[in-house]
């Protein structure tokens, strides 16, 4: 595997981990916000680093002073730094995991380390079963008790992963596989092919007539740190991010077979072969039969042409009426990533973005984008730099220059509107009425009761002003459970509102579920897929959302975002409050 460049995100977060460390270890506070100072500036810098370096003009960046420059230089130069690896050898590791637990931030745990010298998550688990944290001073009952249902919640999750944490990685080994001469044939396989939102591992089919020496090279890439099992067929391995591959060898005969099997959920695969069966074929990993002969299938597309199907996409295949759809010639034309002709849920550095307006709509209109919705966080929002009105006009002001000199593109001037305990927006009427769009999301308060949190966005939904329902249940994959909500009745008030549900496409929230897709297409709920994006990069996030949409079933024309730029213009024109 190539080494990774150490670019200005690379810096930002090893500067922002040193900032975390030392707090872990009750630094000197002013040296803990130097470090954390120098991690925005580098994250926000908008020329090269490296080139800055070798002009000598790095100690001209705000923050950065003899000692950071030198580091920096070091790790920039190296691709390493000794005082991070100094420092994170001295901080026990289950310090850092122990982060992951809600409400226990580095004065905490620094805190249970001096009383009760906890090192690891195990130790405090067992600190709380014995009641240990009730006395201790800055805690109590309560804080004990979040803290186990913390420790339940990442124990719950261990050997998960998100989608987007894998799937780069996956797609750089598959172009290996495929590199080899040896190979005929490869593809990914498992929940990843069906774009899960969150898998357990990697599934490789292969197809050669050397499968002894294609797993014995695979077990010698880079990327591998164990080799787990491995006979003449197959192959289990532990990448050196923690990831496990399964790599199963096939004859090129056999390929469509293997994939089609290693593919599709258990319940669809079982389905499939009941199909089969009622049909008069047998259909196993190694192939379709009928009467004991063998029928070859090329592609997938034959078998499932064998079966009186039409071709069922990977990312259908959980049996959830995708095969009577098949049969019926009634599958979804799905949404691809060249629909979406532009993207709303954008943030920039006027909140709790790094990168300037102009930045951010030059890099949309580089992927292709006709237009962007910029939606910085609301006033209320003081932890994200929510805007108040006077920074309100200020970027308005600058949209419009933008405005002025980009050529087909459009910026439209929106905000992501934090609901309120009440269910009211943010701002009063006479500043909404001036945005081309609201997005109204919840931020705040998510342990309200199910009826009340219902009530709250429902309101939001029925405000005037609110165009989109920004990231609906708040859930953070492998991190926070949804609020209660009954997306049910929050469906069906969008439907008569006319007000589009967000399927918010950060890799970390995929918030619409696919599952709820479905019903929102069935009452006629448009579905805007945005990025939620912090920078440039995040604009990119737009493909997994895509990704999650056609799970659900979504065409085209169940998205609000296909519609061009006059379309678009029109559509929100229409839905601004006279």
């Amino acid at each position: 595997m190539p080494e990774r460049r150490v670019d200005s995100s690379s810096v930002g977060e090893v500067l922002q981990e040193i900032a975390l460390l030392l707090e872990l270890k009750g630094d000197n506070p002013f040296k803990i916000k130097a470090y954390s100072n120098a991690a925005r500036s580098i994250e926000i810098l908008e020329e090269d680093l490296a080139r800055v370096i070798r002009e000598g003009r790095l100690k001209e960046i705000k923050g950065i002073g003899d000692a950071l420059a030198h580091q920096i230089t070091e790790l920039v130069n190296t691709g390493k730094l000794q005082v991070y690896e100094d420092l994170r050898s001295s901080v026990p590791p289950g310090h850092l995991e122990m982060l992951k637990i809600p409400g226990l931030g580095p004065k905490k745990i620094k805190a249970l380390y001096d009383a009760l010298d906890i090192k690891t998550v195990g130790e405090l688990e067992y600190a709380c079963l014995e009641n240990r944290l009730v006395e201790l001073q800055g805690f109590g009952q309560k804080t004990q008790e979040k803290i186990l249902q913390g420790i339940q919640q990442i124990k719950k999750y261990q050997g998960r992963y998100l989608f987007g944490e894998v799937i780069e990685g996956a797609e750089a080994i598959l172009k290996k596989v495929l590199s080899h001469p040896k190979v005929l044939r490869a593809n990914l396989a498992g929940s990843l092919r069906r774009r899960m939102e969150v898998v357990r591992n990697i599934n490789l089919v292969v197809s050669t007539s050397q499968p002894r020496e294609v797993l014995t090279a695979f077990s010698k890439l880079p990327e591998v740190e164990v080799v787990q099992f491995k006979d003449k067929a197959s192959g289990r391995y532990a990448l050196l991010t923690g990831v496990e591959v399964d790599l199963r060898t096939s004859s090129d005969q056999a390929f469509p077979n293997q994939l089609l099997q290693r593919t599709g959920s258990l319940s669809h695969w079982n389905a499939m072969m009941e199909r089969a069966k009622t049909l008069g074929f047998k259909l196993s990993e190694e192939g379709l039969r009928r009467t004991g002969r063998g029928i070859f299938c090329k592609e997938e597309e034959g078998i499932f042409e064998a079966l009186g199907l039409h071709f069922i996409p990977p990312e259908l295949r959980e049996n959830q009426g995708e095969i009577e759809a098949a049969e019926r010639h009634e599958l979804p034309l799905l949404i691809e990533d060249r629909d979406i002709k532009g993207v709303f849920h954008v943030h920039s550095s006027y909140s709790d973005g790094t990168t300037s307006i102009k930045s951010m709509a030059r890099a949309a209109k580089t992927m292709g984008f006709s237009y962007m919705g910029l939606s910085d966080h609301s006033q209320t929002a003081r932890y994200a730099g929510g805007l108040n009105v006077e920074k309100l006009k200020k970027q308005w002001e600058e949209i419009d220059q933008v405005n002025g000199e980009m050529d087909g593109f459009h910026m439209f001037k929106g905000i992501e509107s934090d609901i309120l305990p009440d269910g009211s927006l943010d701002y009063d009427e006479a500043i909404l009425k001036k945005f081309d769009f609201v997005i109204a999301s919840v931020h705040s308060h998510f342990t309200m009761p199910l009826e009340e949190m219902t009530q709250r966005i429902v309101k939001a939904i029925r405000n005037p002003f609110t165009t989109i329902l920004g990231h609906p249940t708040g859930r953070l994959l492998l991190a926070r459970e949804p609020y209660a909500i009954d997306m049910t009745r929050l469906i069906n008030e969008a439907s008569k509102t006319g007000v589009a549900i967000e399927l918010n496409a950060h890799p970390y929230r995929l918030d619409l579920d696919w599952r709820l897709c479905k019903d929102a297409k069935e009452k006629g709920v448009k579905i805007i897929i945005n990025p939620d994006a912090h920078d440039e990069a995040g604009l990119k996030d737009t493909y997994f959302g895509v990704g999650i949409a056609r799970k659900g079933w979504l065409e085209p024309g169940d998205i609000l975002n296909t519609m061009d730029l006059e379309e678009m213009k029109q559509f929100l024109k229409k839905r601004k409050p006279s």
